[in-house]
């Protein structure tokens, strides 16, 4: 009986291996065919995974009927690939979905349907999704302006040094509605972000500083290059 149950242990072990090694196969072909443009072939290798259920060919072939690579473009299937592949929890495809719905793509514009979408993608880590989500709230775009929910998902952006995020979150820093304004902390997202290359956040730190105590910028700077240090583990 143990011998059984280590042969049948073994099996499953070596479909599992052996699918991951499919699945790497398939994976590298449609992106060596993508990348000298034969996108026909890509469709025909995908397809057929798709229809089988495969999450991330099914998000492949949506981006396919969304640009107009290999099919004819076409929204709406778009829209029931990207939906099939993000109902399995896939993160890019239900970024996508959300994306969809914002630009009334294959679907009526429903921003409820967007921030439902794009917090699935953004509660797994997906940063254009945290980005989004952070700046909609930031900006009242779709929803209602929320500066405690723009902090939220900008401040998990900002902590995997994303520069972009790091700028935003700057802004909620320097104040807005339901937030306390701390000068402190917006130079120290401010500063982060302009060494990485956001022109935008030189010229914020420059207004934030000039109402500024000497004594504070300085703290401000050593956060952020504790911060940088700790590798944005340390950062309040």
């Amino acid at each position: 009986m143990r011998r059984l149950r280590i042969q049948i242990l073994l099996s499953f072990m070596y479909l599992f291996l052996l699918s991951s090694h499919v699945k790497a196969d398939w994976l590298e072909e449609a992106k060596q065919l993508n990348f000298i443009g034969d996108h026909v072939k890509v469709e025909k290798l995908i397809r057929p995974l798709a229809e089988q259920e495969n999450a991330e060919a099914q998000w492949m072939l949506g981006l396919m009927y969304e640009d107009g690579r290999g099919v004819t473009r076409d929204y709406h299937q778009a829209v029931q690939w990207y939906q099939s592949a993000a109902v399995q929890g896939h993160a890019e495809a239900q970024l996508a979905l959300g994306l969809m719905y914002a630009k009334a793509y294959g679907v009526a514009l429903d921003y409820l349907e967007t921030v439902k979408w794009l917090r699935l993608a953004a509660e797994q880590g997906n940063q254009e999704a945290l980005f989004r989500l952070g700046d909609m709230h930031l900006r009242g775009k779709g929803v209602t302006q929320d500066y405690q929910e723009a902090m939220k998902w900008l401040h998990v952006l900002a902590t995997k040094g994303i520069p972009a995020g790091q700028f935003k979150l700057g802004l909620v820093y320097e104040g807005g509605p339901g937030v306390t304004q701390d000068k402190v902390r917006a130079h120290l997202w401010f500063y982060l972000a302009e060494r990485e290359g956001i022109r935008a956040a030189k010229k914020a730190r420059i207004r934030v500083a000039k109402d500024m105590k000497p004594q504070q910028i300085i703290e401000a700077e050593q956060m952020a290059k504790r911060c940088q240090k700790s590798k944005y583990q340390d950062c309040d």
